[in-house]
């Protein structure tokens, strides 16, 4: 490790990283159960009844535009955060699981722009006419680039996430099986990404099981970060 300079900045980077894993988790689960789920806004292979009901539903679909912005802001400073933690560890290590993290939040807020451009796009129609061609071409579209670049989104996640769980582990700043954990879930969260990439007609069987592990860790680890903080060894004199 390298020479500790200041703990306190790591105990308190610790902290904030264990609000913000919440703080992320929260406005994430919001978005992807409350707007998208609940109200079936987005129906697959329906762009019309897509259209239809962001039309009905626009407030509510900008809500979780705007929902999905906050949490890639959160995103940042979660991972500056880290990084303050992590550094006395491995400098370039930390470093290289920041650049994977940024490339994530860069490409999802890349995405939310496209999503909402084309929501601007539909909903500028006459709502008491049917929806020409190229609007339903342009929902279908977004629909597709949107899930796509999601699930790359998802691997530059998981890499990042490996990295800084290894550096956990490596740290013993928290239990050993809470890391382990960490870099299980991230690695499933990788490769099976990849696997719906080279075999597309899994991506409803995988979906559901590898995003579910990787919840549970960010959810432990940031109940431990908050409340019980990191475990940095004080400097020997």
């Amino acid at each position: 490790m390298e020479n500790q300079t200041s703990i306190p900045s790591q105990s308190k980077a610790a902290r904030i990283a264990g609000l913000l894993y919440l703080a992320a988790m929260a406005t994430g689960l919001f978005a992807e159960f409350y707007v998208h789920f609940p109200s079936t806004l987005v129906i697959n292979g329906d762009a019309a009844k897509t259209a239809s009901n962001i039309l009905a539903n626009e407030q509510l679909y900008r809500i979780g535009i705007a929902n999905n912005i906050v949490t890639f802001a959160i995103d940042v400073v979660l991972i500056w955060a880290l990084y303050v933690l992590l550094r006395p560890v491995s400098r370039n290590l930390a470093l290289l699981a920041v650049f994977f993290r940024l490339v994530e939040t860069t490409m999802a807020c890349v995405a939310i722009i496209n999503y909402f451009v084309a929501m601007q796009f539909v909903s500028d129609a006459d709502h008491l006419k049917a929806f020409d061609s190229e609007q339903l071409q342009a929902l279908s579209i977004m629909h597709y680039t949107y899930a796509l670049t999601f699930t790359v989104v998802a691997i530059f996640l998981g890499l990042g996430s490996t990295i800084f769980n290894y550096l956990l582990f490596k740290s013993r700043y928290i239990p050993k099986a809470l890391a382990v954990w960490g870099i299980f879930s991230s690695l499933l969260l990788l490769i099976s990404q990849f696997a719906i990439i080279i075999f597309p007609d899994l991506e409803k069987i995988i979906i559901p099981a590898c995003f579910g592990p990787i919840a549970i860790d960010e959810i432990a680890l940031g109940f431990w970060l908050l409340f019980k903080g990191a475990n940095i060894p004080k400097m020997e004199s």
